[in-house]
């Protein structure tokens, strides 16, 4: 065994023939194997249908009863905005691991994975560990094995089973008899016709839109998304801006539509805290989604009335501690955003 510990990192979102190839060749030269599951604590999405307790099922199921006992499987979340944080997590999750396995300071870590593209960039990232880079035969990739799923096409189906281990088919073959499948693939064929009406546009479009943190006596105020994408998330109030406006006067419109908050824009620019750009360029399945985020503080005092309106099912004052345990719950990177503004990201 060349190595104590291999790090196998991933979203397996869901686990295929390719990550399983990967993972038996870490499992031929490593004792055991620490795998982090990326985007851990998301909502359900096309692009994240399986939480991360459904992903370790997978994974243990996919490698069988023996192997399974050699794998040290740790959730791993996302810091979209913040690499420092993420490079962090992924070394504690990492010690925590091998300290609980009863492995010491002294036990040899590396890294496994394939280096096919400019997304495995996180593989260089951890220069301490060995990198053992597996290439592997050509399978559909996760993003193609989610088309098919959602699009429940008969050939799409064949095709899935042939790219995912057979326990992991069985596992996607369930998950199609549920509500959850049901919701997301209503969400992935909205999408779809919403990437389609942009199609003929001369080049990709780039989308602008706002978003307020109104934060007020230690709450939050937040919005249930009454439409899809993200039916029934929590999210800040917000929307895209109009061709006539300002950045500022499109976020106050869209907290005034979306919330029916009655404090005067005066007072709201008076409570103007702090602003950022958030870019990331998957923050969005619409597509290339850039927003402004607006901070309004307000030290203390009565929460102001509020009601959902235009396109927000609900719009309610939440304590901040309630909404930070929300990440799953959250509509697109708007957790992220609040904690940015918290201090906390």
């Amino acid at each position: 065994m060349r190595h104590d510990y291999l790090v196998f990192i991933g979203r397996f979102e869901p686990f295929h023939n390719g990550h399983l190839t990967v993972l038996r060749h870490a499992l031929g030269i490593a004792r055991k194997v620490v795998v982090l599951i990326g985007s851990a604590g998301k909502p359900r999405s096309t692009r994240n249908p399986w939480n991360a307790n459904e992903r370790e099922v997978m994974i243990r199921a996919a490698v069988g009863e023996a192997d399974a006992q050699r794998l040290l499987i740790r959730p791993l979340a996302d810091h979209l905005y913040n690499e420092a944080a993420w490079i962090g997590e992924v070394q504690r999750q990492v010690a925590a691991a091998i300290a609980a396995d009863g492995g010491g300071s002294e036990a040899r870590v590396g890294l496994v994975g394939r280096d096919k593209d400019a997304s495995s960039y996180y593989l260089r990232e951890f220069p301490q560990w060995e990198l053992c880079n597996v290439q592997h035969c050509e399978v559909l990739s996760a993003t193609e094995i989610r088309e098919h799923l959602f699009s429940a096409d008969e050939g799409g189906q064949l095709l899935i089973r042939a790219n995912v281990p057979a326990p992991v088919a069985a596992m996607l073959e369930a998950f199609r008899r549920t509500p959850g499948y049901a919701q997301l693939a209503r969400e992935f064929t909205f999408l779809r016709n919403y990437r389609k009406a942009w199609e003929s546009a001369p080049y990709p479009p780039t989308f602008v839109t706002v978003d307020a943190v109104v934060v007020h006596s230690g709450h939050v105020l937040l919005v249930r998304r009454g439409a899809e994408p993200g039916k029934g998330l929590w999210a800040l109030p917000g929307g895209f801006i109009g061709q006539d406006e300002t950045l500022i006067d499109a976020c106050l419109r869209e907290l005034r539509e979306e919330t029916r908050l009655k404090l005067p824009a005066p007072v709201l620019k008076g409570s103007l805290k702090g602003q950022r750009v958030f870019d990331h360029p998957d923050r969005s399945q619409r597509g290339r989604t850039i927003t402004h985020a607006f901070h309004f503080e307000f030290s203390g005092g009565e929460l102001p009335n509020v009601r959902g309106a235009d396109d927000a099912a609900k719009a309610q004052w939440i304590a901040l501690a309630e909404a930070l345990n929300l990440e799953e719950q959250f509509y697109e990177d708007h957790h992220h955003i609040l904690q940015h503004f918290l201090g906390m990201n």
